[in-house]
């Protein structure tokens, strides 16, 4: 299944765009499934149709669902007070009922990655199109998968298992009671389903599409969005400049935004594949208006991007890592290695990455920042590598 993620800065226009590219793609004979997690059912007032918490079929070919994240929130925190149920009790915690719980901040996000994994698990469509939350929020929504298995990892670490047979001893030593078996299995259960979508996201079909409105502001939002998604080994496989005003308009305030448009377009061609949407005049409503956006239908590239590791090992003595990073700025950027991990920061964007196995086993000897691209070298250690005969 090809996967399409679509987003953008608030007001960009970017659930009409992902609803437009889905009606694209269902016209042209694939069985798609929009997905969205707007509280408010904009999907819904694009399409003309109203759509909701179980999956709805718009047209042939095409499905919009919006996952209940409230009903999701319910169940997962009432399945947790029935396992939790002797811990509670010695905390002397009163339970919640499932109709006084409202969701957290975050159950929107958890809810719309479950069901962009439910969807690749069905085989009931070929493409799935994803209605991201606003830039900022989507890129955490990116980020939160890889996030949250490192906090499991390290609060729950799997080898603890092998000593579960020593757990009561080692309670009645501490004097507090260890963490249940049940609560190693939840951990483990919530590993693999972020790992599947995780999965999903570094999958090599998949493909990200920024929407903003050509101008300072979309210039702005697009630059820190290709910044940000290249900190994941993301690119945007397309920037569609929405509601782009005609160049021979006549009227003077028009015809300034034109100008002012057309030198972000001519500013974005240099380094993105750039679609054009025409303004309407109005918002569009209902598949005739999506029809007159002409939005880019689903081509084969995606947006994935490698993280090479090129052994200098004979000329240099180093192994080097290349890490694109566009729009980076050398004072901005910062380097710290912990254990088998590093911290990359640029700006206000931070990824903690596992090192590569090879580069495990080395100290890390420079990094500069070339064209587009950091590149950090990295020095076997002699006390780690294997020694050649």
């Amino acid at each position: 299944m090809r996967t399409i993620l679509i987003t953008g800065p608030g007001g960009s226009g970017r659930t009409t765009i992902a609803a437009a590219t889905a009606l694209t793609a269902a016209r042209a004979g694939r069985r798609t499934l929009l997905l969205g997690a707007d509280r408010l059912d904009t999907l819904g007032a694009a399409l003309g149709t109203a759509t909701g918490a179980a999956p709805v079929t718009v047209r042939e070919q095409l499905t919009v669902w919006r996952p209940d994240a409230a009903e999701s929130f319910r169940t997962d925190l009432t399945v947790f007070q029935e396992r939790a149920s002797a811990a509670l009790d010695l905390l002397g915690a009163a339970r919640l009922d499932a109709e006084e719980v409202t969701p957290l901040p975050g159950a929107e996000e958890l809810a719309l990655l479950r069901a962009v994994r439910d969807a690749h698990l069905s085989e009931a469509y070929d493409l799935l199109v994803v209605d991201l939350p606003s830039t900022p929020h989507a890129l955490a929504l990116l980020a939160l998968p890889e996030e949250l298995r490192r906090y499991l990892r390290r609060l729950l670490p799997s080898e603890r298992q092998a000593a579960r047979a020593l757990r009561p001893v080692l309670g009645r030593l501490a004097g507090v009671p260890m963490p249940a078996e049940w609560l190693y299995d939840t951990a483990a259960r919530w590993d693999l389903e972020l790992a599947a979508v995780e999965a999903v996201l570094a999958d090599r079909g998949l493909a990200v599409r920024l929407v903003a409105e050509p101008g300072p502001a979309g210039a702005d939002a697009v630059r820190a969005a290709t910044l940000a998604l290249a900190l994941r080994g993301l690119r945007p496989d397309a920037v569609i400049a929405n509601r782009v005003v005609p160049d021979t308009a006549d009227d003077p305030w028009a015809a300034t935004l034109a100008a002012q448009q057309r030198k972000t377009l001519e500013e974005w061609q240099h380094t993105h594949d750039v679609h054009r949407v025409p303004h309407l005049g109005e918002d569009p409503r209902g598949a005739a208006d999506l029809a007159a956006l002409a939005v880019p239908g689903v081509n084969e590239t995606g947006s994935t991007v490698e993280w090479p590791v090129v052994d200098r090992l004979a000329e240099d003595g180093v192994l080097v890592w290349h890490i694109p990073l566009p729009g980076a700025i050398r004072d901005e950027l910062d380097l710290v290695r912990r254990g088998d991990e590093l911290v990359v920061s640029t700006g206000p964007f931070r990824r903690i990455v596992p090192l590569p196995s090879a580069l495990r086993r080395c100290t890390v000897a420079g990094a500069a920042l070339r064209d587009t691209e950091l590149r950090i070298r990295f020095a076997p250690d002699p006390d780690l590598w294997p020694r050649t005969k």
